[in-house]
């Protein structure tokens, strides 16, 4: 081997160790839930939505709470023994056409809809009476439309994917503060 497919080689092992080690060695760390949280509480999250869905905030309270006990944390508790809460407001739920074309017309060939959903989220401490954050998160999902399928299940679907979504986002506002 020549001198200079020596140092390229060099070079390279180089790199590619020093990228293996930042990535092996990067960190959470405080950037996590503070050590004196041990449990969360999930009341029931408030509709505001007027969007007639009946069982959506019961949806949304339920995937959340099953998002905190699979993360395993933070344990969910009673909302007058936990050290936290994890407090919310459906602000929104829109249903509108996926594709849209230049200056905001909608295109006529459209073969998607988006639901998106907004969620206004309160997490408090507790233990030291304070707020946390308080920040709105908010996440879509598409549906088919046109295909000859039932609608109304697809658009179900689609709710359902937007407030699992939505559950990760709080989740990870919470367990990790990003």
């Amino acid at each position: 081997m020549t001198l200079n497919r020596k140092v390229l080689l060099f070079v390279l092992i180089v790199a590619i160790c020093s990228i293996n080690f930042i990535a092996c060695s990067y960190s959470f760390t405080g950037a996590s839930v503070p050590s004196h949280l041990k449990t969360v509480s999930v009341p029931l999250f408030n509709d505001r939505t007027g969007s007639g869905e009946f069982d959506l905030s019961e949806k949304l309270t339920n995937t959340l709470i099953q998002r905190f006990i699979e993360d395993n944390t933070l344990t969910i508790g009673d909302k007058l023994k936990s050290d936290s809460i994890v407090e919310g407001t459906l602000v929104s739920l829109s249903d509108a056409p996926a594709v849209v074309s230049g200056g905001e017309r909608v295109s006529e060939n459209i073969t998607s809809r988006r639901i998106t959903l907004t969620v206004r989220v309160v997490y408090r401490d507790l233990i030291k009476r304070q707020t946390i954050f308080e920040r709105n998160y908010s996440n879509y999902a598409d549906y088919p439309v046109g295909g000859g399928g039932d609608i109304t299940t697809v658009r179900r679907q689609a709710i359902e994917k937007a407030i699992e979504y939505i559950a990760e986002d709080i989740l990870l506002g919470v367990v990790s503060n990003w």
